[in-house]
């Protein structure tokens, strides 16, 4: 069967009006041409033109008539432009990848012009594209710019978004200049505006007239029921205020938007414990036991339902990070916070919990006290990893996520419930004392650990060795006297055992408490834990003599916990002939039960490491496909720059020139739109200029490309080679240190 446009394909004249039913045809006119036919025929402002088609072979002299006629015989400016059937579509814009020449007068430079056009289908693989050659009159628009009829940067389809500039829309979408942007409502109400120039009055009617956005607004209601979809639009008012519609194509990138009632979550206190990226034994290892403790806190406290702390972990893993609900750990407030105090559920569930929680209380140091000297005794009579069998090491590996449970719950308790006089004593502050006095002292480095396991709290636990003791942080310690978190400037957020699996005299926590063997594990308990008994739940800070509080205690505990599942799970993979990187790829139950004796997954080899991911925003909801979207606290970054294109990424600068570096973030200072061959590929695009409505940032969301503009002396501050994180949604970018 011949479809229309095969029939019309075999005889395609040399020029077809706007107005003819041909025109309408994709495949010969090109997408921007039929879109401009279709528009013209539903009655939108469309300019008269005509279309060199796909493949013409008509009379010339057939298409000098249509110049003569549209051109009033070269008098008239035209403009000429690109129509190819691959750009414009549903699927991909191929925003101004293609050429447009305007301003043409004269039949020769009319030539000229089509040839320049056609001459740009040329891809760079050497491949063509095919295209068509749209012809219209040269209209000098009073105002001009874009309208989109959703929000393409924020996702949402009941918005419409308008960036306007004073004269014709091309400096805007070529990113040569940012216009004024309005935000409005379907029917044209302005929610936002929003101008470049911090000097121009940030209101409407700056660019445009409110009369002006009411017909736009029609305008784009008009485009959606003519094409069936919110649509990409490009305008122009001329010099009698008359408005006409440019190009139209469907908006082919949204930014995720997440689904209503998208829990709230974010960092938080967990990212003191666990501040990396995580493997997934790791997430098994430490995130799921910090979940399950937090939720019985919680429900012990009567602060959240339990049901729902049944259904909800209140601590989970978005790119290998953890992050915590912040509504469940009371970290943000409530959504609707009258509806909170109107709701009797809280209250009640607080007074069936109250009588717990006052003798909790009171329980609670003595518990803490069992809980402190249970953990020590067993660390104490655990011989070293290498020496156990591998059913024991396996029932060690379970002892420990079962501990980590309930010391996550009560370290969660005590914070929350005690109230110690000596908050400023901390295992970091008696961590650094510790390191102060080995350096006074002349302690090797690789010693130390083994000496005052305490240092462990400095360090946050991995799998994977990364990171370094924090020694020279030392040097410029206030003393022995450093009590308190807050005297640790100088150090990392965290840092990482190195080498405490391999040896080299370095004894990490279960063989630093290997029974008699282990002399200095023996004096070391002791001292912690003042004495055999553990009568307190505390111990004492060895640069002042004052015992840690019983939160300090536990977190402690928590840590030494942690360092021990780090020797198991290295005798282990060694027994299993996997390095410490390739047994993190494995799942909890797939280690255990190949320690056991079972078979390793057979997809093991072919297993690799997620890529780097930034930091977590410190408050975000996820959408579809676990898409990380910030919560938006202001329209602009710190220093004005805007996310235009939704996600997060961290790599190397890149500025375009010379071999591209792996994980590259290309930080240019306009978004020209020739740079888009770079695109793919790449991991982030920041630019010190431009328009979130360009045509280079509407490729950038087809992509999925993270996307910031306006970042002030962004070329300058990142400079080829440095490491950065870009948050597209926020418009953050930021250093990264690599950890």
């Amino acid at each position: 069967m011949t479809t229309l446009d095969e029939r019309h394909a075999a005889r395609r004249p040399a020029a077809v009006p706007l107005d003819e039913p041909t025109a309408e045809l994709p495949l010969s006119a090109g997408s921007k041409a039929s879109n401009l036919a279709r528009a013209a025929r539903a009655g939108l402002p469309v300019l008269p033109g005509f279309v060199i088609p796909y493949g013409a072979g008509g009379d010339p002299a057939d298409l000098r008539q249509a110049w003569r006629e549209l051109s009033d015989d070269g008098t008239r400016s035209l403009v000429v432009r690109s129509s190819s059937p691959q750009e414009d579509t549903e699927e991909s814009s191929l925003a101004g990848q293609f050429a447009s020449v305007l301003d043409v007068c004269g039949w020769q430079d009319f030539r000229t012009a089509v040839r320049t056009v056609l001459d740009s289908a040329q891809w760079p693989d050497g491949s063509r594209a095919p295209m068509a050659v749209l012809v219209q009159p040269m209209l000098t628009a009073r105002v001009g710019g874009v309208l989109f009829g959703a929000d393409p940067v924020a996702g949402r389809a009941d918005r419409l978004l308008v960036s306007a500039v004073h004269g014709g829309p091309d400096r805007l979408v070529g990113g040569e200049q940012a216009g004024t942007t309005y935000w409005l409502s379907r029917r044209g109400r302005v929610l936002r505006t929003e101008s470049p120039e911090p000097s121009e009055p940030s209101r409407a009617g700056g660019v445009l007239t409110r009369a002006e956005l009411v017909r736009l607004a029609r305008l784009a209601r008009r485009a959606r029921q003519v094409f069936g979809g919110p649509q990409d639009i490009e305008f122009g008012f001329d010099g009698e205020g008359r408005l006409w519609l440019f190009q139209s194509r469907p908006i082919t990138a949204m930014a995720a938007r997440p689904p209503r009632g998208a829990r709230l979550l974010g960092p938080g206190p967990v990212a003191e414990t666990l501040p990396d990226q995580l493997e997934p034994l790791e997430e098994d290892l430490w995130v799921a036991p910090m979940a399950r403790g937090l939720a019985a806190a919680l429900d012990i406290g009567g602060s959240a339902p339990r049901r729902l702390l049944r259904r909800v972990p209140v601590v989970t893993v978005v790119g290998g990070r953890a992050a915590a609900d912040l509504r469940l750990l009371g970290a943000a407030p409530p959504a609707h916070r009258w509806l909170a105090l109107l709701n009797p559920a809280p209250g009640g569930r607080r007074l069936a919990a109250a009588w717990r929680v006052g003798r909790l209380t009171a329980a609670l140091p003595g518990l803490a006290t069992d809980l402190v000297a249970d953990v020590d005794h067993r660390l104490t009579a655990t011989p070293p990893p290498a020496v156990l069998p591998s059913h024991a090491l396996a029932t060690t590996l379970r002892w420990t996520r079962a501990v980590l449970v309930s010391l996550h719950a009560q370290e969660a308790l005590a914070g929350a419930l005690l109230s110690e006089p000596d908050r400023n004593s901390t295992a970091a502050g008696t961590a650094l004392a510790a390191l102060t006095r080995a350096r006074a002292q002349g302690v090797p480095k690789e010693r130390v650990v083994a000496d005052s396991p305490v240092v462990l709290a400095l360090m946050a636990p991995s799998l994977r060795g990364r990171g370094e003791l924090p020694w020279e942080a030392t040097a410029s310690a206030p003393g022995t006297e450093a009590d308190g978190a807050a005297e640790l400037p100088g150090l990392p957020e965290a840092a990482t055992a190195t080498e405490l699996s391999a040896g080299a005299g370095v004894r990490g926590a279960a063989e630093l408490s290997a029974g008699a063997e282990a002399h200095t594990a023996a004096r070391t308990t002791a001292e912690l834990s003042s004495g055999a008994g553990a009568h307190k739940a505390t111990a004492p800070n060895t640069s002042t003599g004052r015992a840690l509080p019983t939160r300090e205690a536990l977190r402690l505990r928590i840590r030494w916990v942690q360092e021990l599942q780090v020797r198991l799970v290295g005798e282990g993979a060694r027994r299993l002939g996997l390095d410490m990187r390739r047994a993190g790829l494995l799942r909890w139950p797939e280690f255990v039960t190949a320690v056991e004796g079972g078979p390793l997954p057979a997809d093991v080899p072919e297993r690799t490491p997620a890529d780097p991911t930034p930091a977590l925003p410190d408050a975000f909801r996820l959408a579809d496909g676990s898409v990380v979207v910030a919560e938006r606290t202001t329209a602009d970054g710190a220093d004005g720059a805007r996310g235009v294109s939704g996600g997060r990424g961290v790599g190397t600068v890149w500025d375009g020139q010379g071999p591209r570096p792996p994980h590259a973030v290309l930080v240019v200072r306009t978004l020209d739109p020739g740079l888009a061959p770079l695109l793919p590929g790449l991991t982030g695009l920041v630019a010190q200029t431009g328009s979130p409505l360009s045509h280079l940032a509407v490729l950038a969301r087809e992509f999925g490309l993270p996307t910031v503009v306006g970042a002030a002396d962004a070329v300058r501050r990142f400079p080829p080679g440095s490491r950065i994180a870009v948050d597209g949604t926020t418009g953050d970018v930021r250093p990264e240190d690599g950890r």
